[in-house]
């Protein structure tokens, strides 16, 4: 499983959109698709991809599917199924993502898990997961800040 924005994804361009109150947070998505790639995080996903099925989850809210999928095909990456956040799910990433992949790990072995998020990573091995933090875009303080909040 890879997170998308900050482990396949470089985030930074749009964060303005978020950096104060009020936060714009449908700029913030809507920019998604300009989103250069992370090419660590891309090549990365590619080599898990011939060692097993890969599956995306991120935080972004349904209504991002259809720029999200293109996205994903655009830079090339192995078809996967994309989780993502019901509309309205407010929630801290570290919550409501690892509400889904426990959800995902009742019919499925998760292999291992990658993200960005400290948080969302510690609660992962909380949960039981195997995790590999991506480590390789430069800090985004605001981006994990936001990601703890949740969507207010």
């Amino acid at each position: 499983m890879f997170d998308l924005d900050g482990t396949l994804s470089d985030t930074r361009h749009r964060l303005h959109h978020v950096a104060s109150t009020p936060r714009d947070w449908n700029a913030f998505f809507r920019e998604a698709r300009h989103d250069p790639p992370l090419t660590a995080g891309i090549d990365l996903a590619r080599e898990w991809s011939t060692r097993c099925e890969l599956g995306y989850v991120t935080g972004r809210p349904e209504r991002c599917r259809r720029d999200t999928e293109r996205w994903l095909a655009e830079q090339g990456l192995p078809v996967g199924e994309l989780w993502m956040r019901r509309e309205r799910d407010f929630r801290p990433a570290r919550v409501a993502k690892v509400e889904l992949l426990r959800s995902l790990a009742r019919e499925r072995t998760i292999e291992i898990v990658v993200d960005d998020d400290v948080q969302v990573c510690d609660a992962y091995r909380e949960a039981g997961f195997e995790v590999l933090r991506a480590d390789w875009m430069e800090t985004a303080p605001l981006l994990r800040q936001v990601q703890e909040r949740g969507r207010t």
